[in-house]
């Protein structure tokens, strides 16, 4: 009766419910794209010094990639002299290492099968570069075997370092958009990141957020925390979260740098299946401190309490709700839900799917149309792309399902595609 007398039965005013508090927490970002679109690209102070920097790799059976990574980073515009490039080949069984010294890295060789991960690895890694070159680096460049660096992008991350920033990301594109449209949804899932995210977040003065690999952290942190200390399934979103409560900000850098994506749906569901578990451990760990930072006024806190929140369950939630809703009320021949109700339950159904594909839909176009310069791929893929990363994003459905519920070890994931970054910039010409 009370749902009568305001015009709405139970199930509308549930659907009503979960819309309005999805408008409520994530309404900002509508407000990050306008900004971005009105203010473009964040433009750094050059800097006044040059820093010396440590880059580090940590590689499992990467020997068909790891030398154009190497050769990358000791081919900067950028002093040589101020720049080392270390890689540790953890338990290997190929030619990692030997291709790693031939491009001029500084190799170290680790076989500590008990504790396997690309954290364990930093860990190691950070602890014996530190004992053996003392102070010389400021910072270290943390990247993935499968990388390719613009040449300008230890200059440009340079412009952030030297304005203050302790921890800072950059704009992380792909190097096979064109393999699939498993690997052009990834890419430009990852361009929106970039464009609409972290760089709206550097003007607005608030955190970005670190994401895999392309980041730099000063080694003042490193030295301060002794050693690294974060080794959940995802390691970035973990210290990214840590930065968050701690009130260190993360700056962001528009230096560009390449990553490898799955091509594959096998691959790229294993990929995300460990990304969104480690999000659910991150998110039960640390969601307390966020929202006790969120109390204390800080934006930066909220911001990253909504990246690691399980949004997508509250979505599981409100489709099980109708359908159970929908089943029952049918059940009951109208005891409980009228023929009307039944009807608003099919169609909250159908546009739960309809309304995320259009917003997946605009999303893409709008990353697609705006960041267009940076895609490097045939015009057919970019179009079509279009079409399947709704479809890409909608798959995290089954994935965000399965990952609550099972048990989610890292494993390592085989890089081959095999460019450099004048590759990169011819593909799709």
């Amino acid at each position: 009766m009370e749902f009568s007398l305001l015009g709405a039965s139970p199930i509308v005013a549930f659907n009503n419910l979960v819309g309005t508090l999805f408008g409520i927490a994530y309404f900002y970002q509508m407000v990050y794209i306008l900004i971005s679109l009105v203010r473009g690209n964040i433009q750094l102070p050059k800097a006044k010094v040059r820093h010396r920097y440590a880059y580090f790799i940590a590689a499992h059976n990467e020997e068909a990639v790891i030398g154009n990574l190497v050769r990358s980073i000791l081919e900067q515009n950028y002093p040589a002299e101020l720049i080392d490039c270390f890689v540790v080949a953890d338990a290997c069984t190929d030619k990692t290492a030997d291709r790693a010294r031939d491009a001029g890295a500084i190799v170290y060789e680790r076989n500590d099968l008990a504790r396997k991960g690309k954290s364990w690895v930093m860990d190691y890694g950070f602890d014996r570069i530190l004992n053996e070159y003392g102070d010389i680096y400021e910072a270290f460049f943390v990247m993935d075997a499968d990388n390719v660096l613009s040449p300008d992008y230890t200059e440009i991350m340079n412009d952030a370092f030297d304005a203050g920033y302790l921890v800072c990301t950059s704009y992380r594109n792909s190097k096979n958009f064109d393999s699939s449209w498993i690997s052009a949804g990834s890419a430009l899932w990852y361009l929106r990141e970039a464009r609409f995210l972290n760089n709206v977040r550097m003007m607005n003065g608030t955190s970005c957020a670190i994401s895999g690999s392309g980041w730099l952290v000063s080694s003042k942190i490193v030295k301060g925390m002794h050693g690294w200390d974060f080794h959940t399934l995802t390691e970035d979103i973990q210290f990214s979260t840590f930065c968050s409560i701690h009130n260190i900000q993360i700056g962001y850098a528009p230096a560009e740098f390449f990553d490898e994506q799955p091509v594959t749906f096998k691959a790229s569901w294993v990929q995300r299946m460990r990304w969104t578990k480690g999000f659910y451990q991150i998110f039960f760990s640390y969601g307390s401190d966020l929202v006790k930072a969120v109390v204390q006024g800080r934006f930066a806190a909220y911001d990253m309490l909504m990246t690691i929140a399980p949004g997508i369950l509250l979505t599981l939630v409100s489709a099980s709700v109708n359908f159970a809703y929908l089943v029952i009320g049918s059940l009951s021949h109208g005891f409980i839900a009228t023929a009307s109700e039944l009807s608003m339950a099919v169609g909250s159904l159908v546009m739960l799917v309809i309304g995320a594909y259009i917003t997946f839909f605009f999303m893409g176009l709008l990353t697609t149309v705006v960041e267009r310069s940076h895609i490097h791929a045939k015009r057919s893929r970019i179009i079509s792309n279009l079409f399947t990363f709704p479809l890409f994003m909608l798959t995290y459905v089954p994935i965000g399902v399965v990952a609550f519920f099972k048990k989610v070890e890292w494993v390592p994931t085989k890089h081959d595609v095999v460019v450099s970054f004048e590759d990169v910039m011819e593909a799709g010409n």
